[in-house]
């Protein structure tokens, strides 16, 4: 089987203060820490987990800067067989759509069984790219999956619904499917796997080689434009009240009566 694998590079702001850039369009990005987006983590480890059990190949395809490699690295770390970077200046501010249109014009030209993305990511969460992308490629698409199966050409897919809810569907290959977390523990990169995916070649395409210019990209090609990000206000803040059970008790009844509600 052969499986193409959609992968973003993107920062890790869990745990940081997010600050915002002088443009007021995007966030500061120097000191950041880089790494695969998570829900194309698990992405990665269904394709390898099909490949051993099926045969074939994973591909894996950005796009991104020079600093993405480090992510299509551990990519080939963990098992995928090839890297493609679709790297351009002229695609930076392009919308989600433009970038789907972009990756379709590269995976076009590459023979696939199936295409799995994440379902979306963490850094704009749009979830736009993979049912974007199977509409420009002309396939059928799956979002939410928690779980894949195989029967002769079809899929057979568990999608994740709002509840807990499940819902089962089998779609005909090739297909994209968009994976969610939790549909499998993904592996851990070894020193070996490190030192082979060094060796390897990441293939690097321009919009060139799409047959794309600059005004079918960036500003100029997409539809949507950020016009402003900004960090909401807090307008409430948590009160923790510390002592043993009767002194909270105490302290609730004093909060409560100097608010006029007691």
């Amino acid at each position: 089987m052969e499986i193409i694998v959609c992968v973003k590079h993107v920062p890790e702001t869990a745990e940081v203060e997010l600050k915002i850039d002088k443009t007021g369009k995007d966030i500061e990005k120097g000191g950041l820490v880089f790494d695969i987006n998570e829900w194309d983590d698990y992405a990665v480890e269904e394709a390898i987990r099909m490949k051993e059990k099926l045969g074939g190949n994973v591909t894996v395809i950005t796009v991104g800067s020079e600093d993405a490699d480090s992510t299509l690295r551990k990519c080939l770390a963990k098992g995928a067989d090839k890297a493609i970077r679709i790297t351009d200046k002229r695609i930076n501010s392009s919308d989600p759509f433009i970038i789907a249109r972009i990756l379709s014009r590269a995976i076009k030209e590459i023979s696939f069984d199936l295409i799995l993305t994440g379902a979306q990511s963490s850094d704009d969460g749009y979830s736009f790219i993979g049912p974007a992308l199977a509409e420009l490629l002309g396939i059928p698409h799956v979002t939410l999956a928690k779980k894949i199966e195989f029967k002769d050409r079809s899929a057979i897919v568990n999608r994740e619904l709002e509840g807990g809810v499940e819902e089962v569907v089998e779609v005909e290959l090739p297909a994209l499917i968009t994976i969610q977390t939790g549909i499998n523990e993904p592996r851990y990169v070894s020193i070996m796997g490190i030192r082979k995916a060094m060796k390897k070649e990441i293939k690097t395409l321009s919009i060139d080689d799409l047959g794309l210019n600059e005004l079918d990209v960036g500003i100029q090609g997409s539809w949507i434009q950020i016009s402003e990000i900004y960090i909401p206000s807090v307008e409430r803040k948590a009160e923790f009240i510390k002592g043993t059970p009767e002194e909270a008790a105490s302290k609730i009844i004093e909060i409560i009566k100097s608010r006029g509600m007691m």
